[in-house]
């Protein structure tokens, strides 16, 4: 049996956990680098990430307080949007941390240079060594990682505090001019460059399973870590750049300006005072690094998606020795072949991503409503700070560069290929934003739909041809009048005729037999429908062009016509029904007519999604006027979750509420939509379904659902199309597709 972790971090030591893993090399060792890309305004581009770090990390204080377990960036990102981003989201920030750590032990050599005369050859033994202990301590338990950790960190802080108090004497206020010597962009890029700096803080949530009062350490312990080290590095960065002249600062792999700097002041014996602190903080990190990222395969194997080795707990130590031993080992691999520095600028672009996906996590849990989402502390300004976060992020991330963007393009897709032939099987979870984008678009459905149902002019086009029949018109009529009744809008009954271009229109508008007769019948048929109506021709050398001009200048809200089928496609009025869908200016109707006498069960039929309103509205106004009952029949995937099915039963609660009409409900689970739509309209004298415009490419090779559905039915068929459907963008369509 798999046993639990022990809750034995307290505020202190969970706040030197984050600090320690923040005040190593973004202190130590970039200011120098960072200071060649914008000059003495690095001080400011220290200042602005933090501020882009605050809202990730007001978000993940909420979080944590609400998922305390370990995993942090990971579980967060999982439950949020689902197991695929939460599976890019673990391995991206493991990656990021692991190989952080490794940049951390490797550039203790630039530090130990300072002090130890030992060849270059041998620092990467040192940095294995040094790897190998942190690997022990860390397995050998929580507790004593957590002491060591507050013990060297708080000694750091101290030396820092008196770094920055002497220092601030010697400070020459002629380095800070020219302040900005790149431009914006340049201290954009400085920004971006020292963004890993505050990596620390997802260390906190990734250990949030091991803390004690969870609820108020964890909001205490990552705002505290933050802001102290926004102060910390502003103050020494500050120094750093007041006593080093810029030339020397500013020179190519400058990696120890700290002790520069204490040279400057404190001659020989500070410099390398400042070595030996530096070691201990290098150090720090790298033991920080290891206990949160060996956090990640942990938790990712407690979902299924990471072999489940990595979540077993050792009985001897009561540490995670599989997940802490392989993230040790590649870290070791790092430290020996790898030219870390490099990969940890790559690493860097996927962390500023990873803070990006943290402000989208908590607006998908505060927007999803899941009953177990009850964090203890809310984080303040939503969603303001976290657009502001996300925002800020991806601006930077424009500054990183073609490499480090592909890099975390690589980590992107090798996420992509686990997941796949990996975690895919073995998970079945599904994120808040799933759940959330389906509320969203039932509330906003339901809007739309109380609209459509009580607004309108109710002004509605019957568009006919010489082929229309008298039986056909009066089915098309009732249908019109039913709607226009129910709006108080008017019928417009106008056959439409179409002669050659050779013939000009002027020598076809006489009166003919015909035309009266149509006139006179129509009128006939008036007298029996409960709207007003009123019956025109119109004669045009497009038939089609002519009905949308005619739909354009009256402001007609709804298009009626006969569904011809065809051998390919289906026609109205001898021109393919796309056309129609795609350039009229309203809802177009189309009516499969196979006798409309008694209606009594109107049934709206739709997969998955949320009905849309038109057809609603149009059921609804049939039903009142025909004293029919609607029957709602939705179809979902026999593999579908529970919380769809909540939202959807909630959905066609408050849609009967909408209705003024004796209304029921029916969720069916079927693996053959078309199969199971038709059986279940069996009873109906009406069925109302949506279509979409396809190309006739489209229609042969894929098909067509609704034209399937319609064809089988036994009734009379309405098939609708709402103007809206055509502004359906692809992100819009993928998104659908994914939440039903």
């Amino acid at each position: 049996m798999v046993k639990n972790l022990e809750r034995d971090l307290g505020l202190y030591a969970t706040v030197t956990i984050s600090i320690g893993a923040m005040i190593g090399s973004g202190i130590f060792v970039l200011p120098g680098l960072a200071a060649a890309k914008t000059g003495p305004s690095v001080i400011l581009a220290y200042l602005l990430a933090g501020l882009i770090v605050l809202p990730a990390a007001l978000s993940k204080a909420e979080m944590a307080t609400a998922i305390p377990e370990a995993g942090g960036t990971y579980l967060f990102i999982d439950r949020a949007m689902g197991p695929l981003p939460g599976t890019i989201a673990g391995i991206g920030a493991w990656f990021s941390l692991v190989f952080k750590s490794a940049f951390a032990l490797v550039g203790l050599g630039a530090y130990l240079l300072l002090f130890v005369d030992i060849s270059t050859g041998l620092l990467t033994f040192v940095g294995i060594g040094l790897g190998l202990l942190l690997i022990v301590v860390n397995i050998a338990g929580v507790k004593q990682t957590g002491r060591l950790q507050a013990g060297i960190v708080s000694f750091v802080l101290l030396v820092l505090v008196v770094f920055v108090a002497d220092g601030m004497t010697y400070v020459d206020q002629a380095q800070f001019h020219p302040f900005v010597t790149h431009g914006n962009t340049g201290l954009l890029a400085a920004t971006g460059f020292v963004f890993v700096s505050y990596a620390g803080v997802t260390k906190i949530a990734s250990v949030a399973e091991e803390v004690e009062n969870p609820g108020r350490n964890i909001p205490i312990a990552i705002l505290v870590s933050v802001l102290v080290m926004m102060l910390v590095y502003t103050l020494t960065v500050f120094v750093v750049v007041g006593v080093v002249p810029a030339p020397e600062l500013q020179m190519k792999h400058n990696l120890t300006p700290m002790a520069q700097a204490a040279q400057v002041f404190a001659g020989p014996l500070g410099e390398l005072g400042l070595a030996v602190v530096a070691v201990l903080a290098l150090t720090s990190m790298a033991n920080a690094g290891i206990l949160s990222s060996s956090r990640y395969p942990l938790a990712m194997s407690r979902d299924s998606l990471a072999p489940p080795q990595f979540s077993e707990v050792s009985d001897r130590f009561k540490t995670p020795i599989y997940a802490i031993g392989f993230t040790g080992l590649i870290l070791l691999v790092l430290i020996a072949f790898v030219p870390v520095v490099n990969l940890a600028k790559l690493a860097s672009a996927f962390q500023i991503l990873v803070f990006v996906f943290i402000n989208g996590a908590l607006i998908a849990f505060r927007e999803s409503e899941l009953e177990w989402y009850t964090p203890e502390f809310t984080a303040p300004g939503y969603p303001w700070v976290q657009g502001f976060g996300a925002l800020g992020g991806l601006l930077l991330l424009t500054q990183m560069g073609i490499i480090a963007l592909g890099g975390a393009v690589g980590i992107i897709l090798f996420s992509l290929a686990w997941y796949r032939f990996y975690g895919h099987e073995r998970t079945e979870r599904e994120g808040a934003a799933l759940d959330a984008i389906r509320r969203s678009e039932s509330s906003q459905t339901l809007v739309e739909t109380e609209r459509a149902v009580a607004d309108g002019d109710g002004h509605v086009l019957v568009a006919m041809d010489t082929n229309t029949s008298a039986e056909r018109e009066q089915t098309l009529l009732r249908v019109a009048a039913s709607v226009a009744q129910q709006q108080g809008g008017t019928v417009h009954a106008i056959r439409f005729e179409e002669v050659p271009d050779q013939l000009p229109l002027s020598s076809a508008t006489e009166m003919t037999m015909e035309d009266r007769q149509f006139e006179t019948q129509t009128h006939e048929l008036a007298e029996a429908l409960p709207a007003r109506i009123e019956a025109s021709e119109v004669v045009s050398h497009d038939i089609k062009k002519a009905v949308i001009n005619y739909a354009d200048d009256l402001g007609i809200e709804l298009i009626l016509g006969e569904w011809r089928p065809e051998h390919w496609h289906a026609e109205l009025l001898g021109n393919d029904v796309d056309w129609f869908m795609k350039h009229a200016p309203c809802t177009t109707v189309f009516l499969q007519d196979r006798g409309l006498k008694d209606v009594d069960d109107i049934t709206v039929l739709t997969q998955r999604r949320p009905y849309e309103p038109t057809k609603v509205a149009l059921a609804n106004a049939i039903a009142n006027e025909q004293g029919a009952t609607i029957r709602f029949v939705t179809a979902v995937k026999p593999s579908v979750s529970d919380e769809q099915l909540t939202v959807t039963r909630e959905f066609l609660h408050d849609l009967e509420g909408l209705c003024s009409v004796e209304t029921k409900s029916e969720i069916i689970k079927v693996s053959d939509t078309v199969k199971g739509l038709v059986a279940a309209s069996s009873s109906a004298n009406l069925a109302i379904l949506g279509t979409v415009a396809h190309s006739r490419v489209h229609e042969m090779l894929l098909g067509d659902p609704a034209s399937e559905i319609s064809s089988q039915l036994e009734c009379s068929v309405l098939l609708v199309h709402p103007p809206k459907s055509r502004a359906t963008t692809l992100v819009q369509a993928v998104i659908e597709r994914l939440a039903y």
